[in-house]
């Protein structure tokens, strides 16, 4: 049994993963100002929620896309399960063929989730990830990964419109019933919703002309089961496609442990 921690701008996820089973999956707010002692009781009592697994995980690995929050987890993690985790970061085998300007910008949570999708899915793909940023990755037909398309995420885009237009409020995300809304809080959810999911249809179009090939579409993320299937196009939801990328790197690196110290 393994412990998985994905570290995003907004959202810790992390669950623990048995030969292929994901045992639970869990969500927590990054915090910066957070200490080590204080991830450890928090992920600690989360996995003593979902069952007895602590004194049976027997390594860890964490992906991180917020460097300031990378070492305090992996000194929590490492109080928890006693070895040091694997982080994902050069050197790390992932079985992804990377064919970008720069492989090194990369970021860790596009990296596993391309680990998953071409494990899992038919290729050429194209995973849609939607947290912080909604991001596009593109696997061509030979299993590399040639890069994407980022843009704000719904929740950041929602939170700028309420902060910096004075007499939009802040509000709960949901579907309104028709596009065509009459009031303010259903023309923003309008506005975020069916905005986001034809932006998402309008990507996917552009990127198959540009391929001259049909993509299978993968989403995952928090928001994405609310956005996703107002799109005209078919998406595969899979919220545990990042846990599912961190078990394939970390069975590809665990002879050999690496970790960024």
């Amino acid at each position: 049994m393994i412990l998985a921690v994905d570290v995003g701008n907004s959202n810790i996820v992390m669950g623990c993963i048995e030969e292929g089973k994901i045992l639970f999956e869990s969500r927590m707010a990054t915090d910066t100002l957070k200490t080590d002692d204080q991830y450890a009781v928090e992920i600690s009592n989360i996995i003593k929620m979902y069952g007895d697994f602590q004194g049976k995980i027997e390594g860890s690995i964490i992906s991180s896309v917020v460097p300031s929050v990378t070492d305090t987890i992996k000194n929590a993690v490492f109080k928890i399960v006693g070895k040091l985790p694997i982080i994902i970061g050069p050197g790390i085998k992932t079985g992804v063929n990377i064919k970008i300007d720069n492989p090194a910008q990369l970021g860790s949570d596009l990296l596993i989730a391309a680990a998953a999708a071409v494990r899992d899915y038919p290729v050429p793909s194209l995973t849609i990830d939607m947290g912080t940023a909604t991001t596009f990755s593109v696997i061509n037909k030979n299993k590399e990964y040639i890069g994407g398309a980022i843009v704000p995420g719904i929740r950041l885009s929602l939170n700028a419109l309420s902060k910096t237009a004075s007499q939009l409020p802040h509000i709960n995300l949901h579907a309104p019933k028709k596009v065509i809304s009459s009031n303010s809080i259903d023309c923003m959810n309008s506005g975020i919703i069916y905005g986001s999911s034809a932006m998402i249809d309008g990507i996917i179009e552009r990127m198959e002309e540009e391929l001259n090939e049909k993509l299978t579409v993968i989403a995952t993320g928090g928001l994405a089961s609310s956005v996703t299937k107002h799109c005209k196009h078919n998406i595969i939801l899979d919220e545990k496609l990042l846990l599912k990328g961190l078990e394939i790197i970390y069975n590809r690196n665990k002879e050999n442990k690496k970790s960024i110290n």
